[in-house]
């Protein structure tokens, strides 16, 4: 169905109106158009009808600001842009354009409010709304949260209008026909007689009229890529090795570089002796840095070797050092002045629990490396007034402003060009690596610098996924769950991650709790409270954040609860659930799964659910408990995210997910000692192997009232279906990650 907006050549008027939040804030800046920046510097024959389309002679640009690491993010946002204009994606010039307010998100930050995804109350709907308009109103150029297609679905068709009726507009004063004799065919304007009109033809008339201010978007059955199984604008260039990520980056004059800080997190320099490095073959310099020293040479290898050459004098971590101490820091914190949220309260907990038969456990997770498979790696070059830097990011506006910061220069003077990264999984939404390839360059004007980090550097300096520490107490009566009371503490990650990007925290943290205080259950007594430990190793987002861990946590507890009340996994979430798209997720996976039946000796069977980013998620998983120890054999995968805009991505991201989850709980973990971090590549924290990577069955489901992103919903059931299938097959219950830790896998 379509929509009638107002677009203007200069500004865009997003599509996703907060009225609710613009009420509130009452704001004149929000209902201000924005501007485009693609006019800046167009060329004769040039025309940027929107921030998102660019037409010249030579072809179409379609501009995907949201960062693709992976995720394919770039390809699904050319398809919801290409829909709309009638054009075939793959023979559009993407580019992820600059870094500028325009292309702020609005979604992104909803995580952040101690609202369910679930809530559609006035409260709600002004929350969302309020979030929007923050993210308008201090351009959050970000990408993260699952939220590039929940918040581009409408912008990017509506761009991708404007420019098809721009174009007609600009066929219509060629021909002299009317709009009604006119239609669009890939690419092409229609002539009643069938003739046809390349769109780059008209690119030069287009530039001079006025974009189409009244649109309609196209009704979903006339859609050609949109929910059809699309083949990704990447997948050629990746599956021949021609994909240009930032790490391949050239330049002439380039030199190589890399850094080496204090292994111990947070610890200075107290000094370095360079003597052995500076004689090596192709070292040029050796520079000091913040914490630590960069040596430039003139290939990757010598830069490597000579930094290991260099011998340094650390200081000692400020942080807590060794696990175990890091550990007693976040049992200890289960007091009332580190209380920082209580947002699930329902029933009275303390009550149901005084005359019941507790059930009480508790269970821990431990500190993640995010670990790409490129490690982060950045190009810049300051000249006089100028900086320039090249990266895969997924924070270009926070890059300018800390870079403005360090370097004194204007932001505008600062450019940020995104390259396609090679995995991130929250890691590219940190700067440090880039700010010291900046402090080289003002110690190297006028030199191209590509800085690369060894592995281990990127093993050891990571901000990682925080440890936590959840304590659980329940009830059972009348055959089924009565009292589910869950109390977690960590570390909070927007403290720690938001300080880096010169912004405030305020409120409660709710990543301590996400995943596990919004779920869609209706337990007579039910309350989830969060504890904020003292701050220690830095921390950071990783994918799916709270949610990572916390349905690890509340699964295996369920799980429990479900037995103490001898009652089926399946069916008691099913009595409990009310929400009624996560209902049909939770059938739908017991349909996959033929949940009840019978598997046989030695097997075991088991059910998690999480409802993270507005997706509810269920997985249900078959393990063998073989002599060699466990085997998984397969798992089963039902999600809701609306609208499927990609079957076969949708897929991908799914069964991508769940590896990522399974790898994780089965094997890593990050552990400190005397602050430096003890697994410092792939041998010392190794993900699934593809012997161990069982057969993953996916089904989506749409009956969610809103679109939703897919990136990372399926990583938290993973971690409890598990281990409660462990529990399933051999009586063993784990309640601390890695699994490994415990039982061996085959």
């Amino acid at each position: 169905m379509g929509r009638v907006k107002t677009i203007a050549r200069r500004s865009f008027l997003i599509g996703s109106a907060a009225v609710a939040g613009g009420v509130v804030f009452g704001t004149y800046l929000y209902k201000r158009e924005g501007e485009n920046p693609l006019l800046d510097g167009l060329k004769p024959g040039e025309t940027a009808i929107t921030p998102y389309v660019k037409i010249d002679a030579q072809g179409i640009t379609l501009i995907t600001p949201r960062a693709d690491v992976g995720q394919g993010a770039w390809s699904m946002q050319a398809h919801m842009i290409a829909e709309e204009l009638d054009i075939d994606p793959r023979s559009a010039k993407l580019s992820p354009g600059p870094a500028d307010a325009i292309y702020y998100n609005g979604v992104v930050g909803a995580e952040a409010l101690p609202i369910a995804a679930t809530s559609d109350t006035m409260l709600a709907r002004g929350g969302r709304g309020a979030v929007d308009v923050m993210g308008k109103l201090m351009g959050l150029h970000i990408t993260g949260g699952s939220s590039t297609v929940p918040d581009m679905y409408d912008r990017l068709r509506m761009a991708g209008a404007v420019a098809r009726e721009t174009l007609i507009k600009a066929a219509m004063k060629q021909t002299g026909l009317p709009r009604d004799q006119l239609g669009t065919e890939n690419g092409c304007i229609v002539l009643p007689d069938g003739l046809k009109i390349e769109y780059i033809d008209l690119a030069s008339i287009a530039a001079e009229i006025e974009p189409v201010q009244d649109v309609t978007l196209r009704d979903p059955s006339e859609w050609r890529y949109l929910t059809k199984p699309q083949k990704r604008t990447d997948i050629v260039a990746k599956s021949t090795g021609r994909q240009i990520y930032g790490i391949d980056m050239q330049m002439d004059g380039m030199v190589i570089a890399t850094t080496r800080t204090n292994p111990a997190i947070g610890g200075g320099l107290n000094g370095f002796d360079a003597e052995a490095a500076r004689q090596m073959r192709g070292v040029s310099a050796v520079l000091p840095i913040t914490g630590g020293i960069a040596v430039v040479a003139d290939n990757t290898w010598r830069a490597f070797q000579a930094a290991q050459a260099v011998e340094c004098d650390w200081g000692p971590s400020p942080y807590i050092g060794d696990s175990a101490d890091q550990f007693a820091a976040v049992a200890a914190s289960f007091t009332d002045d580190h209380r920082d949220s209580r947002f699930k309260d329902e029933g009275d907990v303390e009550e149901a629990l005084q005359d019941a038969s507790v059930v009480e456990a508790e269970y821990r997770i431990p500190y993640l490396a995010h670990a790409p498979m490129e490690p982060m790696s950045v190009v810049v070059k300051l000249t006089e007034g100028r900086l320039d830097i090249w990266t895969g990011t997924q924070i270009p506006r926070f890059v300018k402003a800390n870079m403005a910061r360090l370097t004194g220069l204007d932001g505008d003077d600062i450019h940020v060009h995104v390259l396609m990264s090679g995995g991130s999984f929250g890691r590219r939404l940190e700067d440090d690596y880039i700010a010291q390839a900046v402090e080289i360059a003002m110690q190297m004007p006028d030199t191209p610098i590509k800085m690369i980090w060894q592995r281990e550097e990127d093993f050891t300096h990571d901000f990682p996924r925080p440890l936590a520490i959840a304590r659980g107490r329940g009830a059972v009566a009348d055959a089924g769950v009565a009292a589910f009371d869950l109390s977690i503490a960590a570390p909070s990650v927007a403290e720690s991650s938001l300080a880096r990007l010169n912004q405030p925290a305020v409120g409660p943290d709710v990543a301590i709790v996400a995943g596990a205080w919004d779920q869609p259950f209706q337990i007579p007594n039910y309350r989830v409270t969060g504890y904020r430990t003292p701050a220690m190793v830095p921390v950071s987002s990783w994918r799916s954040v709270g949610a990572s861990g916390n349905g690890f946590m509340h699964e295996s507890f369920m799980d429990e609860m479900c037995h103490a009340a001898d009652v089926d996994p399946l069916q008691e979430r099913l009595r409990l659930c009310w929400h009624d798209a996560s209902r049909k997720v939770l059938e739908a996976v017991g349909e996959m799964s033929e949940w009840g039946s019978d598997l046989g000796p030695n097997r075991g069977r088991g059910l998690a659910f999480t409802l993270a980013f507005g997706v509810p998620v269920a997985e249900v998983i078959e393990v063998t408990n073989t002599p060699d120890g466990i085997r998984i054999d397969k798992v089963f995968v039902a999600a809701d995210v609306g609208r499927v805009l990609d079957p076969v991505n949708f897929e991908a991201q799914l069964q991508g997910g769940v590896i990522f989850g399974l790898g994780h709980a089965m094997n890593c973990e990050l552990t400190y000692r005397e602050g430096v971090a003890e697994q410092d590549n792939y041998h010392a924290y190794e993900g699934m192997r593809l012997h161990q990577t069982p057969l993953i069955m996916v089904r989506g489901l749409e009956n969610g009232d809103k679109i939703r992103g897919i990136g990372e919903p399926a990583v938290p059931p993973a971690a409890p279906a598990l281990a409660n299938a462990i529990f399933a097959a051999t009586g063993q219950r784990i309640r601390e990650l890695p699994l490994s830790k415990s039982i061996d896998f085959v």
